[in-house]
């Protein structure tokens, strides 16, 4: 386990000072010779396993009608990691958290003895600990385990992340996810919730008949959208390979082949920029359907969400019982600015039209747009082909070798490259 507040984890980046390492070593010396020593005190620490653990979470529903003060004799196990301890003389309340729920653990000398009372509360927080007890409320009003036994599962070489700060360093949480994990709820929320939603979105695909299938991710012609592909090479066949960017391709396949309904749920790869929204891998679904258009997709979509939303108990302020807005694309245009293009078909009557409304006429392409589209695969480097790559990126034709530059300033309405340069099939690139 390594971390900490106010500490710098093996492979973040920031540099630590010599100090800061010295009296890290220090800890982690102290922490091991601990180990050793309840080890030696105790032949049950670290067992190999710890069978019949409840979750939390089940445990405080459960006896969520305890007034205060009230015990049961019900004895139920629990595990997990420390993340708070309190001495008050021969007692000792102990926060235990797993991935449903904290609960408090109330510890007695009387109860588990002098010498495993000692055990107990020279744990450190982090440790993990397996825990039998009977269920009370506390004179405060809180659901806790009394402590009739416990075990040492697993010792924490560094300290955690701060329970209650959190962590700070955004670059930290997205490299060190299992850091984030230890100090947030919301973020052990979420990998459950997305575990769910996954699992719902296979469950309704599955109920309405269709077939998962795995195409490949490594393809000799990558397909299906534009995108630049990360390349791999293939030893033994001697060849250039692709991480799939869609498996759009390789699903019609198999329509064609008489599957009828196929989905795939799984990792893309689009060799493009990063942000904290978007990465170049990423998880997809895309489903299939042969007798079927885009309305009875829609509908699909529609359930297919509201089923997932469902599965993690959505309360936002989102309606999606209720049936969704379908809206063309030529009727949001419309709705969006009273222009009606399915009327207005020629470029002279439509420049009337915004120019009566009072809207702006664009003649340079806005930055990340896709256009001009001029070029064929055969001719142009793959860069050319990534919508989010830098406009400053140059273009540079494999024939003649001529770079140009996509600066936006440079492509007005009606400035054309040579004709030598366009691809007579520019759709198709």
């Amino acid at each position: 386990m390594s971390g900490g507040e106010g500490q710098t984890p093996e492979g973040a980046e920031g540099v630590e000072s010599e100090s800061h390492r010295h009296g890290l070593n220090e800890l982690i010396a102290e922490r091991r010779a601990k180990a050793e020593r309840l080890r030696a005190a105790d032949s049950t620490a670290f067992p190999h396993t710890f069978a019949g653990v409840e979750p939390i979470a089940s445990i405080l529903d459960a006896y969520a009608h305890l007034e205060s003060g009230q015990e049961t004799e019900d004895v139920h196990r629990v595990a997990g990691r420390l993340s708070a301890r309190r001495e008050a003389g021969k007692m000792a309340f102990l926060d235990l958290v797993d991935r449903s729920g904290k609960i408090q653990l109330h510890a007695r000398s009387d109860v588990l003895g002098e010498e495993a009372f000692k055990r107990l509360v020279s744990l450190d927080v982090g440790d993990l600990v397996g825990v039998d007890g009977a269920a009370l409320r506390s004179r405060r009003g809180e659901i806790s385990l009394r402590v009739q036994g416990f075990q040492v599962l697993g010792k924490a070489l560094r300290p955690p992340p701060d329970t209650h700060a959190g962590i700070s360093d955004v670059q930290l949480r997205y490299r060190r996810r299992e850091l984030d994990l230890m100090a947030s709820e919301e973020a052990r929320k979420l990998f459950i919730d997305r575990a769910r939603i996954v699992s719902a979105v296979r469950a309704y695909l599955d109920g309405q008949e269709f077939v998962e299938v795995e195409t490949p991710m490594l393809q000799p012609l990558y397909g299906g959208a534009l995108a630049r592909p990360f390349t791999t090479h293939h030893n033994v066949l001697d060849r250039t390979l692709y991480l799939r960017i869609a498996p759009e391709l390789y699903l019609k396949r198999l329509i064609v082949g008489g599957l009828e309904r196929v989905y795939e749920l799984g990792k893309n790869f689009r060799n493009e920029g990063v942000s904290f929204k978007h990465n170049p891998e990423f998880t997809t679904v895309e489903f299939y359907e042969a007798y079927a258009d885009y309305s009875d997709i829609a509908v699909r979509l529609e359930e297919m969400v509201r089923a997932a939303a469902a599965a993690i108990d959505y309360k936002g302020e989102l309606d999606f019982a209720s049936p969704w807005k379908r809206i063309t694309f030529i009727g949001s245009i419309a709705e969006a600015t009273g222009i009606d293009l399915a009327v207005v078909r020629d470029t002279e009557g439509l420049r009337s039209q915004i120019q009566e409304r009072g809207f702006e006429i664009r003649t340079e392409a806005p930055v990340g747009s896709r256009w001009p589209t001029i070029c064929s695969r055969s001719s142009w480097s793959p860069s050319w082909c990534s919508p989010r790559s830098s406009w400053t990126t140059p273009w540079r034709c494999r024939r003649s070798r001529a770079r140009i530059h996509r600066s936006p300033a440079s492509w007005s309405a009606g400035r054309r490259l040579p004709a030598a340069w366009r691809s007579p099939t520019p759709s198709a690139s």
